[in-house]
């Protein structure tokens, strides 16, 4: 029994005029999507190591240097294989998410010990006028630009 056409012209599963990849280019496209994903898992644990506490500011800056390492060798390979454009979106926003991760660890460093007090201020806060009290105790410890 054949296989029904489809309206795209397809068989299964390869359009036609396309030939199935080659072993090389599927191996290829395996080493770029486990690069995809080391470079997602990157992003994502810079983003959450640097929302538990302060003193885990060298992981989330090691976490988003092997992020942008990552996401540089992804477009290299899709500018030299020219494979998933999903990949090609997913590592252009991933990398718009680190730079903003190098400005936000940035700034933290730069104000690490107001920061560290700030969390532990909030930490022993019990009530809203606590939490209100620590913030307070920040934005007088941070430099006034005017």
């Amino acid at each position: 029994m054949n296989p029904p056409n489809d309206s795209a012209g397809s068989r299964g599963g390869q359009p036609q005029g396309q030939h199935p990849l080659s072993d090389a280019a599927k191996a290829s496209q395996a080493k770029t999507h486990n690069l995809f994903r080391s470079f997602i898992v990157a992003v994502l644990g810079s983003f959450f190591v640097y929302q538990l506490d302060i003193s885990y500011l060298w992981l989330s800056a090691l976490l988003t240097v092997a992020g942008i390492v990552l996401g540089i060798m992804v477009l290299v390979r899709y500018a030299k294989f020219k494979e998933s454009k999903l990949v090609l979106f997913g590592t252009i926003a991933g990398l718009v998410v680190l730079a903003v991760q190098v400005l936000l660890l940035l700034t933290s460093a730069l104000f690490f010990n107001q920061v560290r007090d700030y969390q532990q201020c909030s930490r022993q806060a019990l009530t809203q006028q606590a939490a209100s009290k620590c913030q307070t105790q920040l934005e007088q410890s941070l430099p006034q630009f005017r």
